[in-house]
């Protein structure tokens, strides 16, 4: 009790209101210090469009285009205009005031890094092995054990095995989801692979269409029903056994024949836990090549990436193909494209597109934007009739094989090697914006360019013509000029292209780094 009486310590009020003083004196400085940190390591993480995929303008250094498109440069940074809504209320948020009193403090920091998390946690940028056929890969999940070191320094952030369920071909009674073949091994080995890849920082998908010996993935149509719910309690009984991701062949049958069955399977996988550590992923695979098909098929399964035929579509020309990309990544998020030529019923990257055509079609899996998904094989060039166990994808080629196909692989390994190691340090290839540059069905050409606010950026230019061709790549977010980075054909890394003339030989590749200007 103070000496008036009133209960309250004068020296208290004087203590509080020091204590007042010194915090609006450290909100001040801090909010100096925010106009700084706004413009620096912050801004660098915006994206340089709104929106899911954000489509990139369209080719040849239209500069109208650009002009009228939403995305401007100014003095190093970027500006996004957002078109009004035309009806209800408009969302303003933060006022410049307020979003200064909180950005770059501790607590905003974390949030926005949990973001970012959430965010890509669709496995964007994540670079899939696929061993469709264990026993031809390693003979049993053993020895495809012993292989999962020399898997992880090749980059790889997932692989999809499988499937290895029994399920006699066309023979819907003998299905059993929950067995594991025994010419490929048993759960204690499949336990022991899972922690050898867990421990490897990667994570694995389990293959688990029905029917993976048969015609027809889901059997027939009479058969979706029942094999539906079968395969839901084996969801559960996999995913408890540590795997981080389901991958079924032929959704679009069981999503259109039993749409309610279907929305229990999602929800099986993709809404397992509210803990991020446990979200899974729901892997789509269907037959359908055509960018609409592709894109309604995302829409209304729902599944979290999807495997088509798009680049493998023998009736697309260079022109429809690049609509297609084009179309995909402005209609969804990157985080649901997925990009592969090959698998387990396709065969190898080598054997659909030649040995010549591996290191070119390797560049065009990594750099358009979303997930590569690679055969085992596809690194070295494996060709399809070639099945004895050695030739995996350990990076050694095996002795026995003639000195010129040694070096071919080799070299195949170089630029796989490369390309996944560019890809994981460069923010423009793994999450940047895409840019349709140039796409010509005359001359069988491509070229696109990828972008992340203030980063490099990078220039993939593809010529599958019997000639060379010569390509304008002109765009007001690039240079003038940059830098070889990786090229499938002659050209020392490091030479300077001038982007209103880029050549580039017959059947070859180039990849081209522009370093940001502000």
């Amino acid at each position: 009790m103070s000496a008036n009486g009133t209960g309250v310590d004068m020296k208290d009020v004087e203590l509080t209101e020091v204590e007042q003083e010194k915090e609006r004196e450290a909100e001040k400085e801090v909010e100096q210090e925010q106009e700084v940190e706004l413009t620096e390591v912050e801004q660098e993480k915006e994206p340089m469009t709104g929106g899911g995929g954000g489509g990139g303008e369209a080719a040849n250094g239209d500069a109208a285009a650009a002009a009228s498109s939403p995305l401007t440069e100014k003095n190093g940074s970027v500006n996004v205009k957002i078109p009004d809504e035309e009806t209800g209320a408009k969302f303003t948020g933060l006022s410049k005031e307020e979003l200064l009193r909180v950005a770059g403090t501790p607590g905003w920091v974390r949030t926005r890094c949990a973001l970012l998390a959430l965010f890509w946690l669709g496995w964007l940028g994540m670079l899939c092995g696929a061993i469709g056929d264990v026993k031809a890969f390693s003979e049993n999940l053993t020895g495809l054990q012993q292989k999962v070191d020399p898997l992880s320094k090749l980059k790889l952030k997932a692989l999809v095995v499988g499937p290895l369920h029994v399920a006699p071909a066309d023979d819907p009674e003998g299905l059993d989801f929950n067995k594991i073949s025994p010419d490929v091994g048993n759960l204690q080995q499949f336990r022991d692979l899972v922690k050898a890849v867990h421990k490897k920082h990667m994570y694995f998908i389990l293959d688990l269409t029905p029917n993976y010996n048969g015609n027809q993935p889901w059997f027939s149509n009479s058969t979706v029903t029942t094999v539906a719910e079968q395969l839901k309690s084996a969801l559960m009984f996999w995913l408890k056994e540590g795997v981080d991701g389901v991958q079924l062949a032929g959704v679009e049958r069981v999503a259109s024949l039993e749409p309610s069955l279907w929305a229990d399977i999602r929800a099986i996988v993709q809404n397992r836990s509210d803990d991020v550590a446990s979200k899974k992923v729901l892997v789509g695979v269907t037959d359908r090549g055509s960018g609409p098909e592709v894109s309604a098929l995302l829409n209304s399964s729902g599944v979290n990436l999807l495997l088509s035929d798009l680049l493998r579509s023998t009736t697309a020309n260079v022109t429809e193909r690049a609509q297609s990309v084009q179309l995909l990544y402005s209609a969804h998020n990157q985080s649901q494209l997925a990009w592969n030529l090959g698998g387990r019923s396709q065969g190898h990257l080598g054997s659909l597109v030649g040995s010549a055509g591996v290191k070119v079609h390797q560049l065009l899996l990594f750099t358009l934007p979303g997930t590569p998904v690679f055969n085992y094989g596809d690194e070295i060039g494996l060709l399809d009739q070639v099945h004895t166990h050695t030739h995996t994808l350990v990076p050694q080629s095996p002795t026995s094989l003639p000195q010129e196909e040694r070096e071919e692989r080799a070299s195949c390994l170089h630029v796989f090697k490369a390309l996944a190691e560019l890809r994981q340090r460069e923010p423009a290839l793994l999450y940047g914006d895409f840019l349709l540059l140039h796409a010509n069905s005359s001359s069988s050409s491509l070229a696109y360019g990828r972008a992340w606010d203030q980063n490099d950026r990078y220039v993939a230019a593809f010529n599958w013509a019997d000639e060379g061709v010569s390509m304008d790549l002109s765009h007001p977010l690039l240079g003038p000029e940059g830098v070889l980075v990786l090229g499938t054909s002659s050209g020392a890394p490091g030479t300077t292209i001038s982007l209103a003339t880029v050549e580039v030989g017959p059947g070859h590749a180039l990849l081209i780094k522009v370093p940001y200007r502000s």
